[in-house]
This record gives structure tokens, sequence and C-alpha cells, in this order.
């Protein structure tokens, strides 16, 4: 077993470690099929041996080779630590400065066999999203980190570490680009070829930003779409009895089941993959598990289309899809028509086929969910690119007179999620370095007074709910053991919030309440973070939903505010080419820099989100923008005006 003072030594070279190839009984991906030209094999080749010295080139080559034919992809199985992979108390990695540690410990947690989806093709949830693209990657990062000083900044190139450069010490220590794909040739076909080349990646939202804290980020924001979907589509607050059907439990998705605990209603979901299945059912995340439907429509008196057309009874209430059909082909949706092996099978050897099977399938799925939602049954997309495959596939999802980014059935960010967007509030969360429970308890609490504090200070009812929900999932959260991996709690907060809870931490840092530095960050999907015109930015409607400005200026911004690090993402939840997302990462060390970083670079992650959905004409953005101009005197910004009389652009256009 490999020690971490080992891991931080450099690639493991003389002597080389034993191949022991891809490891049985763990979950692996799915086998790519980039359809590689002999010259675009010799330079995916070339481009992975060019990591080692000459001297073993001749021992790697062969391998690597025989991986890229058999996977479509050269991970450099050879190279995978034999640590036992996890986030390790910050204390035990042997770095120059705090901030490299931290950054180890998140990158650790998100190749922890118990959080990552395939941990040796180091995927950590969605089926494609990389931490880095291989092992050699690995082990390169972590001897930079390990060498990082407070004047160098470390340079990623999607999983690529550059190297260390001269910087500041109040630049961000790390820079991370994923798949920032000229335009024209961010097709999911280039992106295979650019893939198994081995010069760019997938970092999905938060795996290539090393920011993923399990399932628990997907589990809260389940719970909140859930709540919120029963507001709007049902008019309740209490969902005891209701039925959440929909589909998928590995990677994110794994989280739908105990949301629907959390939120007191059934849940039913279906999925294909038996160990991703029984994972959630070890975890404690699933309360039962059959094969039978049978089985199923006994114990929940089961209601799909086949009930409603024999019996007339639809007692399905909310449905939705949560499988990676961002990644539809290879892996990410799988067919009806066959069984799990038999797909897996057939995705390498007739990728046409498949897809074909796919699109059948997809069809055959809509027009089960259009026959429900005659009755009263109502269906979201929930921004895995669901309806835009539907589409494409030919169902049945158009939308009569609609624009680009909308369908039959609405994303779950223009129905349920997109308000509490505008009024700022979205997925922040934070790791407690220490690794101790204790610490995590801690922050709990003192998140918990900062919201209780706020809503006796006196907030908009519209705000309250949102604290008050948040509340409730905290103590649910530490209730239903939610930690996978790191100690981590996420929430959904808006800007004062943020930087009030940021502010309590740091303080109880200084004063050893908490006994480490803490990691704040945030899932991409955020107010900020993504321009995703199928999800994020789907209800912006002044016709910039396809501009990326937003998550650019997010990226930038944050990193010259004090970020510790930045990452920029092409991909994340709906697909390659479909969205650009940034994230961040802040170490909260208990220093007075570190609140003022805290501050201002918080306060800049919300806003710039907020004055963009101000401008789009959102009302609810608008209010807020206005409110924080008249709290913050240095915040200058030019107010849109609404055209009162549409007969002005009428009669112009009739000239």
């Amino acid at each position: 077993m490999s020690s971490l003072q080992a891991l931080c030594s450099g690639l493991p070279l003389r002597p080389l470690p034993e191949n022991r190839g891809r490891q049985a009984g763990v979950p692996h991906a799915p086998v790519r099929t980039p359809s590689l030209s002999p010259v675009e094999k010799q330079l995916a080749l070339r481009n992975a041996l060019r990591y080692f010295p000459p001297d073993v080139q001749e021992l790697l080559a062969p391998e690597f080779a025989q991986e890229l034919q058999l996977y479509g992809h050269i991970y450099m199985y050879r190279f995978c630590p034999d640590i036992e992979m996890r986030a390790y108390p910050i204390e035990q990695y042997p770095c120059q400065t705090k901030v490299a540690a931290a950054i180890m410990h998140m990158i650790m947690n998100n190749l922890d066999p118990a959080v990552a989806q395939f941990p040796q093709e180091l995927v950590t949830y969605g089926g494609n999203g990389q931490v880095f693209s291989n092992w050699a990657q690995f082990w390169l990062t972590m001897f930079y980190l390990s060498k990082m000083t407070e004047e160098q900044t470390l340079v990623m190139y999607s999983g690529h570490p550059l190297g260390l450069f001269p910087s500041s010490r109040s630049a961000p220590r790390l820079v991370i680009t994923n798949g920032m794909v000229i335009p024209n040739y961010s097709s999911r076909t280039e992106y295979e070829k650019l893939f198994a080349l081995g010069v760019t990646m997938y970092g999905q939202m938060t795996a290539g930003s090393y920011c993923y804290i399990g399932p628990q980020g997907i589990v809260h924001g389940t719970v909140l779409t859930v709540l919120n979907a029963a507001r709007r589509y049902l008019g309740i607050e209490d969902l005891a009895g209701k039925v959440f059907v929909t589909s998928g439990l590995g990677g994110m998705s794994g989280a739908q089941a105990k949301a629907a605990v959390i939120v007191g209603c059934i849940g039913v979901i279906a999925e294909v993959d038996k160990a991703a299945l029984e994972k959630r059912h070890r975890q404690g995340w699933l309360m039962e598990v059959t094969d039978s439907l049978d089985r199923c429509i006994q114990r929940l008196r089961e209601r799909l289309v086949h009930e409603l057309d024999t019996t007339g009874e639809c007692l399905v209430d909310l449905g939705s899809d949560q499988t990676s059909c961002h990644n539809p082909f290879n892996g990410g949706y799988y067919p009806v028509q066959l069984s799990f092996t038999e797909a897996q099978s057939l995705m390498a050897s007739n990728p046409a086929v498949f897809k074909d099977l796919v699109q059948e399938s997809l069809r055959r799925q809509v027009s089960a969910i259009n026959r429900l939602a005659e009755e009263k049954f109502f269906f979201w997309d929930y921004g895995n690119a669901f309806l835009l495959e539907a589409q494409r596939a030919g169902a049945d999802v158009e939308k009569k007179g609609a624009g680009r980014t909308e369908f039959r059935y609405p994303s779950y960010v223009q129905h349920i999620m997109g308000d509490i967007f505008s009024q700022g509030f979205g997925p922040f969360r934070w790791v407690c370095t220490s690794g101790d429970p204790q610490d995590l308890a801690v922050t709990d609490e003192l998140a918990t007074s900062v919201l209780e504090e706020a809503i006796a200070d006196g907030v908009k009812v519209s705000v309250k709910l949102q604290y008050m929900d948040n509340i409730r999932w905290i103590r649910e959260a530490a209730r239903h053991r939610l930690v996978v991996g790191s100690q981590a709690r996420i929430l959904y907060s808006d800007q004062k919030g943020r930087v009030a809870i940021a502010v309590a931490i740091n303080q109880a840092i200084a004063c050893r309440r908490i006994k480490a530095p803490v990691v704040l960050s945030r899932d991409h999907h955020d107010v900020s973070g993504t321009d995703s015109p199928f999800r994020e930015t789907s209800n912006i409607y002044d016709g910039s939903a396809f501009c990326a400005d937003m998550a650019v200026q997010n990226f930038v911004g944050d990193a010259c505010r004090g970020a510790t690090w930045v990452a920029l993402h092409n991909g994340g939840g709906v697909g390659w080419g479909e969205v650009i997302n940034g994230g961040f990462g802040l170490v909260l060390d208990g220093t007075p820099e570190a609140e003022g970083r805290a501050r201002l670079m918080l306060s800049w992650d919300v806003s710039n989100g907020v004055a963009r959905r101000c401008w789009s004409g959102n009302q609810k953005a608008y209010e807020i923008i206005c409110q924080t101009m008249q709290e913050n005197s240095t915040l200058v910004v030019t107010l849109p005006h609404k055209v009162e009389d549409e007969r002005v652009l009428q009669q112009a256009l009739q000239l």
C-alpha cells in the first residue's frame, strides 16, 4: 500500500508499478468508440507516452495501445495507485501550504470508490465526468501540489497539469479549464476523438473542478425541486401519500430515492444497472428493491400507463427522468429492448444500431409520459437533456409556438427553480478538511443559526420560505446520514446568507472551534455559474440564453476577487457543446484575509447572475438588484427599462 508521501513524489518509474489492469468487482466506464484512423491512433499513443522517459516507453507502448483498442481510451491502469483513495485529513498531506493540501483532499475525495462512479477510469459521476484523463496526470498534479508555494499557480489544461508558474499571493493557486474546444468543433463526434487523443476531457460540473461532494448535493437539489413542484403543480406542502416516478440510480441520480424519503412522498425509481441499484440499497438510500412489476403494483397500488389503461385510475402525481441523457449513446441511457449486459455489448460492437434502439426507447418513454399527462400527472425535465434527446429522436415533445429552449414539458428551472435562482438562491457548499464529523456538526449549527437570525431580522416571505426549507434540510441531512466521502454539507442560500455563513465558519476556525480549514464551493449549477439554454438559463427569454458571457465572467470575476481556485468547463449536466459552466474553491483558514476574500468573492459569485436575470426581464431579479443597490453604495448598475406599450414595437415593425 502506497503512502501519501509516495503519492506526492512524482510518477513511479523505478521500478514501474505492476500492471494489474482493470480491477474486477468494481463498476467500469462503458467502452468508447472514437473511430480513430491509424494516424490518430499513433497520435493518441504518442500523447500518452510523452509523460514517460524513453527508457520505459517501449514497455508501456503495447499496453497503452491495447487499452486504446479495448476501451477506446488510454487510462494507464498500471498507474492506478494502490493507496486507499479517500479524503484524508488535511494535516496528513506533505505540502508546503495548507491550500495545496486542501486541494489534494478534494481530489482524492472525488476518486474515492464510495463517491466516484467509475473510479479506475477517473470518472466521478454522469457516466463521463472526469477528474483527470489518465493516471499520469493524477500523479503529476499531486507532485506539483506538494511543491506549490503561496506565490505559484498550477495551471490545468483539460486534466493535463501544465506546471507551476510564478504568481502573486492574491491570485488563485489553481486555474482549471476543461473542454475549451473551438465552437465549430464542439460536437459529440469530435469530443470522442479529442478525448481518445488525450487532449481534452469532459469535466462535468464539479468532477473536473474537484468539488463534487458525493450524492448529497443532488439529494438536496432534488428535495427542493420536489418540494417546490408539489407547491406549484399540486398546491400542497405535505407530500404524504403522493407518488414521484422517475428513473436512474447511478451517479448523481442515485439521490432521488433518498430525496423522496426526506420530503415524505413515495418514490418509484427504475434502474437497469444492478450494480448501481445494489450500491444505493447498501447505502440505505433505497428501502426496497424488486424486479417484479406485480410486486411493485402490490406494494404501491402501482399505477403507470398499464394501470391507467386497464383501470382508468391514475394515481401517479409527479414524474421526471434523471438518467444521464447528456451522454445517451455511451452508457447514459439504456434502451428498454435490451438487458444491461446486452446493451453494454452492442454499444461497443454496433454503435449505430445501439443509437437506433436508444432513440426508439426514448420515443416509447415519451409516449407513456404523454399518456399519463392527460390525467393529473405532472412531468418536468430535470435538466439532464432528456427532452432535448427525445426531440432529436423524433418523440412527441414539441410545444406549439415555443422558442428553441421550450418543450411540451418545462425544464425544472423554467417552472420550479428559476425564480429561486433569480432571488440569488443556489447550491452553496463546504467541506471540513479535518475529516472530523464534529467539525461538520459545528458548521451545521452555525449555518442554522445564521438563517434563523436572518429570519428574525425580517425578510420577504419568499426569502423566508427558502430559509425555512434549508433549515429543515440541514436537520434532515444530519439525521439521514447523507455524508459519503468527505465531511461536507450543502444548502441553498442567497448572497447575504452565503457571506454570513462563510464569516461565521471562518471565525469558528480562528477560535479553534473548528479544527482545520474549510473549503467553500458550490455546484456550477447555480445563479451565476452556468450558461445552459436547456437548463440553468432556459428561463432567459431576451434571446441571450445561448450566450456564455455570464459563466466566463463568473470564472474571471471570482479569480480576481480572491478565489483559491477557479474552473471553466464546456459541458456539464446537459452535454458537450450544450453549456459553459464555471466554479470555484475558496479555502477558509481563520485569517482576516480569508474573511475579506469570502465577502468580496461570494458577493460577485451571486450578483453577477442576478444582474443578468434582471436584464432579461425577470421581476424577482430586478427587485433583488434594486435592494442590493440600496444596501451597497459601491454597486452601480443601470437598470433596464420595460417597453410599457407594445404598440411601440408593432408600429415600428410595420414600417
